[in-house]
C-alpha cells in the first residue's frame, strides 16, 4: 500500500494508525522514516528489535526461533559490535544469513523468516515506511522486489509506505515491479469532516463551535488536517467559551497563520540556497497549482536547461514536486502565499 499527498493531509497519522492496530494484534512490525541520513538496513534493523524481544520465549517455535537467529545476524551486517540478545540460546537454532552485505539478499532473507514465523504465531508482519520518497533508489528498488516476491509466494507481511506526491513516479522508476502497489492519493477532508474535527473534540470538553466560527477555520485551513489542528488549536487557546464565536475563530487563524509562517513554512523555506528561493519566488506567482518550467525560466531569464540543476535539487529537498512533464508545484499547500508575504532579499 503506497499512501501520497501533500504535506500536511495526515499520511504519517494513517501510517501510525497502521503501527497502532498491527501491535494491538500481536503483529511483529517495524516503522521507520527515510530521511533520517541512516541507511534503510539500519533503521529495520532497530526498529524490529523490540517486537521481536517482546515476542522471544522458551516456548517459541521452530520458525520463530529461526527469525529470531536471522534477525541476529542482520544486525551484524551493519554492525558488527551489537550486543542483541533475545534472553534464548539460539546457538544450535538454524537461521541467520542476512549478514553478507547485500541488501536485497539480506533484507529479503530477514522479511522471509519474519513473515513465516509470523504465520506460526498466527499473526502478521508489517514493514511500514514514511517519507519513503526520502529513500535511496537502491532502497526502493530493493523494497519493490521483495514485496513482489512476498506477493508471489503468499508471505504473511503488510508493505505500506507514505510519502510526497513525487512517490509513485519514483517507485515506479525504481522498479517495474512497483505496479503491484495499491495506490491511495491522501486529500483534504470533505466539509463535514473538517467540521467534525473541530466539533467534536469540543463536545467532549462540553464546549461548542458556532456556525460562523467553524466556517472561518475551515476555510483558512483549506480543510486540510495539519492546518485545521493548527487554527483550531489556536482558536481554542483564545476562545472563553463555552460557545466559540467568529471573532475567536478570526484570532486564532491569525495566530495560527504566524505560528505556520515563522516554524511550519520558515524551517521548509530556510532548506532553499538563495538561487532555490529566486526559483520558489518565480513559481509563487503561479500560485499553489503548479508552474511550467518553461515560464520560470522566462521570468528568470534564463534558459530552461539551466535551471535544471536548481529543480532537481528542490525536488530532492522535498520543496517541490513534478506533477506531469514540464510542470512543478509546491509539496506544501499555502507555501506560495507564504513567498509572497516574504520580502524579497
Amino acid at each position: 500500500m503506497v499512501l501520497y499527498g501533500l504535506r500536511g493531509v495526515g499520511k504519517t497519522v494513517l501510517l501510525s494508525e497502521f503501527r497502532r492496530q498491527v501491535e494491538q494484534q500481536g503483529w511483529i512490525f517495524a516503522q521507520v522514516e527515510g530521511g533520517s541520513g541512516r541507511a534503510l538496513r539500519e533503521l529495520l534493523g532497530e526498529a524490529l528489535y523490540e517486537p521481536l524481544s517482546n515476542i522471544a520465549k522458551p516456548s517459541a517455535g521452530a520458525r520463530l526461533l529461526k527469525s529470531l537467529k536471522t534477525a541476529l545476524s542482520f544486525k551484524a551486517s551493519y554492525d558488527m559490535t551489537g550486543s542483541w540478545r533475545f534472553g534464548l540460546d539460539l546457538s544450535g537454532e538454524p537461521g541467520g544469513g542476512a549478514d553478507t552485505g547485500v541488501l536485497d539478499t539480506d533484507l529479503r532473507k530477514l522479511i522471509h523468516d519474519l513473515a513465516d514465523a509470523a504465520e506460526e504465531e498466527g499473526v502478521g508482519l508489517a514493514i511500514l515506511i514514511d517519507e519513503a520518497h526520502d529513500l535511496t533508489a537502491v532502497e526502493l528498488a530493493v523494497l519493490c522486489t521483495i514485496a513482489h516476491a512476498a506477493a508471489q509466494d503468499s508471505w504473511r507481511v503488510l508493505f505500506a509506505f507514505a510519502g510526497l506526491p513525487s512517490l509513485p513516479r519514483i517507485l515506479a522508476e525504481a522498479k517495474s515491479y512497483a505496479e503491484p502497489f495499491r495506490y491511495l492519493r491522501i486529500e483534504q477532508l470533505d466539509e463535514r469532516a473538517a467540521a467534525e474535527a473541530l466539533t467534536i473534540p469540543a463536545r467532549i470538553e462540553e464546549a461548542e463551535w458556532s456556525g460562523d466560527a467553524i466556517q472561518v477555520v475551515v476555510d483558512a485551513s483549506g480543510r486540510y488536517p495539519y492546518f485545521l489542528q493548527q487554527f483550531g488549536q489556536e482558536t481554542w487557546n483564545v476562545a472563553a467559551g463555552p460557545v466559540i464565536q467568529k471573532h475567536d475563530a478570526e484570532l486564532g487563524v491569525a495566530r495560527g497563520k504566524n505560528d505556520l509562517d515563522n516554524g511550519f513554512y520558515r524551517a521548509l523555506w530556510d532548506r532553499a540556497t538563495r538561487a532555490e528561493q529566486e526559483y520558489l519566488r518565480a513559481m509563487a506567482r503561479d500560485g499553489d497549482a503548479g508552474s511550467s518550467s518553461g515560464e520560470i525560466a522566462a521570468q528568470l531569464s534564463k534558459r530552461p536547461e539551466s535551471l535544471g540543476p536548481r529543480r532537481a535539487s528542490l525536488i530532492a529537498k522535498g520543496l517541490i514536486y513534478a506533477p506531469e512533464h514540464g510542470v512543478v508545484a509546491f509539496t506544501v499547500p499555502g507555501m506560495a502565499a507564504f513567498i509572497d508575504r516574504q520580502i524579497a532579499e
